[in-house]
């Protein structure tokens, strides 16, 4: 017997990528071939979207065919569409409410990044600034504010091309940057240099730092947790060693890697 469907789980972050469209496409071709055709995404991708939404309904939403005539093809199960069926529904509701606030300066775009609920203490509004692609990998450059595209990046996250093409990522795309607070490492500021550097000249392969001022030092035995201001005007958290004397008002340096920054999109 097929597991009930879990509708919160798998629309909690939905739709700000393309799963949602590329399952609505296979109801309506029969074909995942062709529905990455349409959505504009790799076979491969919209695999990887489809195996993803199935994880977080906890049940089948597609049903495939291999071989036959017809050479085979897909449908929606009963689950898959339910799950559209609540998504439009989600989305109707949701534009209803963001349409009211719209024009509020603060509020609109709150709501909209308050859609993204996750355990990652660290969230930062952010714009792709450059796509790098390497193989499989692509790196986003992202910028915490909009700037020239000349200018050095504030951050890297390195992420697959399958992901890079459901979210439909291009350069000045409105993003959140999301990352562990124990992802990231506090040390004092070298004296010599900046107070950080930028993500397009790394500290090491595959991290970079960021520029901040602590306006918060908790000690504890496993770590001090800091709070700190960085120069955007934004906040994060993250870690030092114990004991490591920082006080408010210190210039740091948060250091992570571009591999622990996810990224994510808030509803439109």
């Amino acid at each position: 017997m097929p597991s009930p469907l879990a509708l919160p789980a798998a629309l909690g972050h939905e739709p700000t990528d393309k799963r949602i469209a590329i399952l609505r496409e296979v109801g309506s071709c029969g074909s995942i071939s062709q529905a990455a055709r349409t959505v504009g995404v790799s076979y491969k991708a919209a695999w990887q979207a489809i195996d993803t939404l199935t994880n977080l309904a906890g049940t089948a939403l597609v049903a495939r065919a291999v071989g036959g005539a017809g050479g085979g093809g897909a449908a929606l199960t009963a689950a898959g569409h339910e799950l559209l069926a609540a998504a439009d529904a989600m989305a109707r509701a949701r534009g209803e409410v963001l349409s009211r606030w719209q024009a509020a300066p603060h509020a609109g775009p709150a709501l909209a990044r308050l859609a993204v609920r996750t355990s990652m203490r660290n969230q930062l509004p952010c714009v792709v600034q450059r796509l790098e692609r390497l193989g499989q990998i692509v790196r986003v450059h992202l910028a915490l504010s909009e700037r020239a595209a000349s200018a050095p990046a504030d951050l890297v996250s390195r992420i697959t091309r399958e992901s890079a093409e459901l979210l439909g990522l291009r350069i000045g795309l409105p993003v959140q940057a999301l990352c562990k607070a124990t992802a990231v490492r506090v040390e004092r500021a070298r004296a010599k240099e900046p107070a950080g550097e930028s993500a397009d000249e790394p500290r090491q392969a595959g991290g970079f730092s960021l520029a901040a001022k602590a306006v918060r030092v908790r000690r504890g035995a496993s770590g001090d947790e800091v709070s700190a201001e960085l120069e955007a005007g934004l906040q994060m958290v993250g870690f030092a060693p114990p004991a490591s004397g920082l006080r408010s008002g210190n210039r740091i340096a948060l250091i992570l890697e571009e591999n622990a920054v996810v990224l994510a999109l808030a509803e439109a």
